[in-house]
C-alpha cells in the first residue's frame, strides 16, 4: 500500500485511537480521540481548548498514537504513528462535522463547537502490523517530510549459515538458501529470538 492508503485506512476504517502526549511534568499521558480525516500531507482531529489533552499538544507537538481493528488478537491490524501535531484553528471544522455526523450529538450547536479547532498531523512515521495474515505482515511508511527508520533485527557478513535462527523463528521468515541469511522484514515479529540463538553473533538489531 502507498502512505495514503495506511492514512485513509486509519481515518476511515479504525477511526478512533489512542494517543499519547507528555504532561507538564514529564508524565506520559493517553486519551482516546478519533481521526477525523485525512489527505496527502497528514492526518485531522479536533479537541476543545479546555481540555488538558489541548494544553498537552500546545506545550510539546510531539505525539504518539495506535489504532487497532479487529474482533480478536489473531483478526487484527494496528497502526501505529509518531510524529507532530499543530493547531490549524476552526476553518476546517465545517468539513470534519460534515464527513463525521455523529459530532452532532456531542456538540449540537454552533455555539456550543465554539471551544472547538482543529490540529493536523503534520509529519510523521507509522508502522503497520497485520496479525490476520499468515506469516503476519509489517510495513513503514512517512509523510510529512519524515524519514522511516530501519529497525529491527539484520544478519551481517558474519554468518556462518548454520540455520539456528531459522529453526527459532516463530514465523519461518528467514531466508536459509543464500549466505549470509536473510530476514524478511515484513514478515518478522521482532521477537529477538534469532539475534539470541545465533553462535557467531552475526545479527543485529537496528
Amino acid at each position: 500500500m502507498q502512505t495514503k492508503d495506511y492514512m485513509k485506512y486509519i481515518a476511515t476504517i479504525i477511526h478512533s485511537a489512542v494517543f499519547a502526549t507528555v504532561d507538564s511534568k514529564g508524565r506520559p499521558a493517553t486519551c482516546a480521540i478519533d481521526i477525523m480525516d485525512y489527505d496527502e500531507s497528514g492526518l485531522y482531529f479536533l479537541t476543545a481548548r479546555g481540555k488538558n489533552f489541548y494544553d498537552r499538544l500546545k506545550a510539546n507537538e510531539n505525539i504518539a498514537f495506535t489504532a487497532m481493528k479487529g474482533e480478536d488478537t489473531l483478526s487484527r491490524i494496528a497502526v501505529s504513528v509518531q510524529g507532530k501535531a499543530k493547531e490549524i484553528g476552526s476553518e476546517k471544522l465545517p468539513d470534519l462535522f460534515r464527513k463525521n455526523p455523529y459530532m452532532e450529538k456531542i456538540y449540537p450547536d454552533v455555539r456550543s463547537r465554539s471551544a472547538l479547532t482543529v490540529f493536523k498531523i503534520y509529519e510523521g512515521t507509522g508502522e503497520w502490523f497485520d496479525l490476520s495474515r499468515q506469516p503476519i505482515e509489517r510495513a513503514s511508511f512517512s509523510f510529512g517530510g519524515a524519514q522511516t527508520r530501519k529497525t529491527g533485527y539484520f544478519v551481517t557478513d558474519n554468518c556462518i549459515g548454520c540455520k539456528l535462527c531459522y529453526s527459532k523463528c516463530p514465523q519461518k521468515c528467514i531466508d536459509i538458501g543464500v549466505k549470509p541469511v536473510v530476514i524478511q522484514q515484513e514478515h518478522c515479529l521482532h521477537c529477538g529470538n534469532c539475534y539470541e540463538i545465533c553462535p557467531a553473533r552475526a545479527i543485529e538489531r537496528r
